[in-house]
């Protein structure tokens, strides 16, 4: 086994780069007029992307420039990959800055061409330097390639950070260095493992290059947990004196269990996002569903092969987990007042969450770089000195010839309220063409999104498709609205029918649905204060944009609620099992906590800093997806477990463990059992005392 999975690391450690390269940027909403419309303009010309060149410095008309400026044009045009290049010179002027000091340059890419094309283009461009000129660089293609390379770099940085400040963590809560790396190793061959998935995935379908950091970091925190759960068990089952082979086998029988189940849990949560047709949900869904499923292997075969091979160099401790300490003193505390604990706790959880009743939404472009990156920096430049280049809001895109097109832009285009003009209509090919419309206001803001609808409602009796940032907002928010709650509603009858297997509880399922939307809520208003309105954005090194990605709160959605209920589960497990052995309520949920409570505030310490090292990355929509899991997992592993769980259960009493009659001999037949018969422990005989005869003692022979 162990064999296996070092083969599972090296393999996924070969490939790990090739998965990077494979990924592609997102395409909008699947299915919609936006995107819809994108293809048709795809299919009637052919071009992969634009790279665009910025010449700054010297007046334009320079005749040192301008040789520069053709003689690089003219060297790209023959590259490899290059289907048209157009500079200031040869589009009469069409591409030059208002102050006539910069220009630009250009280039249209093939469909197919390969990074090493681009490069040979982007390196040629760089080097347009006469008379002080100073060039940089970017264009949609450029844009892709950064986003790439620095999810890539992220990535690697967030598993260097992370890995070995779990491991110090692991340490002080094991006390010993063999217990503390066994979760790390199994978390490393868990991520080698995710690799092979995703490159797997890729070969199918295409997926988002924001997806591979997303999909490495769930991975990464699910298999530490698990193997934290697993390693504390063992610890457990040697301190009642289990010898090492016993204890796997305990081990894999109970907190095995849990991990199999929470892993469902988590992949239940995942698979909602197959509701939506957009492309980056599918393949978040694909990819998060296959890295649960390798965590969990990982858990239940890897982890007690590591037990068995290097058990007896685990610290055991020397006595059972002791049935009083902090977490049965603090739930004592809130038992007896468990009203106002609920009502406290409920009540900053929904303050913390309405911050995101006001947020706003974007389809965020360039600024998803910081600004020292060159992409970001051209399409700056272009939108603030090259106006007329900078891509339109709203884009129409037109099935007809050119006079139709024109004449649809003069008598419906530019007569809508919205619109403050119509820049050009461009033809894409002979049945083809294009209309670029200009918008008051923010250009995702909501006259321009009024405006796609009033392009829509009237098409002037023609076969348009209505694109642009704009339109593919629209679409985004309008299958968010449409297919969310079907998501939402599979996420939790699957989440209720589980938990119900495993307890036999109508309430303890609805209870922790309900809690777990308290703690989402208090991550997304989190989320919102940061990103949208700045808070600690100095701090946390990024620009924020005025709002959300639009992708991001369903994502967190469907992470934080599969996060949640995983150590709902690690709970719920506990204490049923105490439950079943007799305890009641009160006492169950009290030894509950002070057995599971240590290791699950352990576990959400350590999914916080895997979360926080890789929201300490460059790239925008990691940082609001790192930013957002650290808060909900901080949140549910605290406040949520520790003080709002056994304050609600101590209201609720018996009726924790209510279900109607039929479901009750439903559960007797379906159920999952998490309370098992163990392997027995063989009786472990103690070496007799060795007699000491008393000296000196008066009356001693």
């Amino acid at each position: 086994m162990l064999a296996f999975w070092a083969l599972v690391l090296a393999v996924g450690v070969v490939i790990g780069g090739r998965v990077f390269e494979g990924s592609v940027a997102a395409t909008g909403s699947g299915g919609s007029e936006s995107a819809a419309g994108t293809a048709v303009v795809q299919a009637a010309d052919p071009v992969q992307g634009t790279v665009t060149a910025v010449v700054d410095g010297p007046p334009v008309g320079s005749d040192g420039v301008k040789a520069a400026v053709e003689r690089a044009s003219a060297e790209v045009a023959g590259l490899p990959g290059v289907v048209s290049v157009a500079d200031t010179y040869s589009t009469g002027g069409q591409l030059t800055a208002g102050d006539g000091k910069a220009s630009l340059v250009s280039v249209r890419m093939a469909d197919g061409s390969t990074a090493k094309q681009l490069s040979a283009v982007t390196d040629r461009l760089e080097r347009i330097d006469a008379d002080g000129a100073h060039t940089v660089v970017g264009g949609d293609l450029v844009l892709q390639q950064e986003v790439k390379d620095q999810t890539a770099k992220d990535t690697r940085f967030g598993e260097i950070v992370t890995l070995p400040l779990t491991l110090v963590v692991m340490v002080l809560v094991f006390g010993g260095l063999a217990a503390a790396g066994l979760p790390g190793i199994g978390a490393i061959a868990s991520v080698g493992g995710a690799l092979l998935a995703m490159f797997g995935f890729s070969k199918l379908m295409d997926i988002d290059t924001s997806v591979l950091p997303i999909a490495t970091v769930l991975g990464l925190g699910l298999s530490i947990d698990y193997a934290l759960l697993m390693v504390n068990r063992f610890r457990e089952e040697r301190g009642h004196g289990a010898d090492i082979a016993q204890a796997v086998e305990r081990t894999a029988a109970t907190a095995g269990r849990t991990v199999a189940f929470s892993g469902l849990t988590v992949a239940v949560a995942l698979s909602g996002l197959f509701v939506f047709t957009s492309p980056v949900f599918r393949a978040v869904a694909a990819a998060g569903v296959s890295v649960v499923v390798i965590a969990v292997a990982a858990a239940l075969t890897l982890v007690p092969a590591l037990l068995g091979f290097m058990g007896s160099k685990i610290k055991a401790p020397t006595a059972p987990v002791p049935d009083e300490g902090f977490f049965s003193r603090t739930v004592r505390r809130v038992q007896r007042r468990a009203v106002p604990v609920m009502l406290a706790c409920v009540a900053l959880l929904l303050a913390a969450g309405a911050p995101f009743l006001g947020s706003e939404f974007r389809n965020s472009g360039a600024d998803v770089l910081p600004k020292s990156f060159a992409s970001r920096q051209v399409a700056e430049t272009v939108e603030a000195r090259f106006p007329d280049q900078a891509p339109a809001a709203v884009q129409v895109v037109v099935e007809g010839s050119h006079q139709q097109a024109q004449q649809y832009a003069d008598e419906v285009v530019s007569k809508l309220p919205g619109v403050a003009g119509v820049r050009a209509v461009t033809p894409v090919s002979d049945g083809v063409q294009t209309v670029d419309v200009l918008v008051k206001g923010d250009p995702q803001g909501a006259e321009a999104k009024a405006v796609v609808g009033e392009l829509r409602a009237e098409r002037g009796g023609l076969d348009t498709y209505v694109t642009g940032d704009a339109a593919s907002l629209v679409d985004f928010q309008h299958e968010i609205g449409s297919r969310g709650p079907w998501a939402l509603a599979l996420v939790a009858a699957g989440t209720l029918v589980l938990l119900f297997m495993m307890t036999g509880s109508v309430v303890l399922p609805v209870k922790a649905l309900l809690m777990n939307v308290l703690s989402l809520g208090a991550s997304l208003g989190a989320l919102t204060l940061v990103f949208q309105h700045g808070y600690f954005s100095s701090l946390l090194g990024f620009t924020p944009t005025g709002g959300l990605e639009t992708v991001i709160p369903v994502l967190v959605f469907a992470f934080a609620f599969g996060l949640s209920m995983d150590y709902e589960v690690f709970l719920l497990s506990r204490i049923k099992e105490l439950h079943d052995q007799g305890y009641d309520c009160a006492k169950s949920v009290e030894l509950g906590l002070q057995r599971s409570g240590r290791i699950i505030t352990s576990a959400g310490l350590l999914m916080v800093i895997v979360f926080a090292g890789f929201a300490a990355g460059q790239m925008l929509m990691v940082k609001q997806m790192g930013i957002a899991l650290a808060v909900a997992v901080a949140v549910d592993a605290t406040l949520v477990r520790t003080l709002l769980v056994p304050a609600t259960m101590t209201l609720f009493g018996r009726l924790n463990w209510w279900a109607p009659a039929p479901l009750r001999r439903l559960h007797r037949i379906i159920g999952l059992d998490e309370h098992v018969e163990l392997p027995p422990l063989r009786p472990v005989v103690l070496p007799a005392p060795r007699l000491v005869k008393p000296r000196g003692l008066v009356g001693a022979p």
